[in-house]
């Protein structure tokens, strides 16, 4: 039985390719998606690629995976540094949540480098590109599987 597995995105990530590609490289979002649910098949994983530039859109998806007790990989984009409303949302959480990003926001702009979302999250996974996901989705499922090795 695979486990599904969300993997949200926030503002202007439906754009990659286009947006600002010396950062985050010429993948588009399709390629991305594609991608996830690739890593996803090798890991047993039944992924669902979303992206939103609304954030009440997002906080309602969150609200969904607390809801079903579903793991998230999460790239918040710019609400990283300033919604506390998604961040409450994300502390309702009732599985692993991994928040990724495909650049190193410590290595960029001052307002970057602060997190409202890492302290409610598992762990973070940054400036890898779009291995980042990857890394995540390979952490999901090992956190399943401890999970499972646990309940057993």
């Amino acid at each position: 039985m695979s486990h599904r597995v969300l993997v949200l995105n926030g503002p202007n990530l439906g754009r990659l390719g286009t947006r600002e590609p010396d950062v985050y490289g010429s993948a588009t979002f399709d390629d991305l998606a594609a991608l996830c649910r690739e890593t996803g098949r090798r890991l047993n994983l039944h992924v669902e690629v979303r992206q939103t530039d609304d954030e009440a859109e997002l906080i309602r998806w969150v609200h969904e995976a607390a809801d079903e007790r579903l793991p998230v990989v999460l790239n918040p984009a710019a609400f990283t540094h300033y919604s506390y409303g998604l961040r409450d949302a994300l502390a309702q959480r009732t599985a692993p949540l991994i928040e990724v990003h495909i650049s190193n926001p410590a290595a960029r702009e001052e307002f970057r480098h602060t997190s409202v979302v890492a302290g409610v999250a598992t762990g973070t996974i940054a400036g890898f590109g779009m291995l980042s996901y990857v890394l995540a989705l390979q952490a999901v499922a090992e956190l399943i599987a401890q999970d499972a090795a646990a309940s057993s």
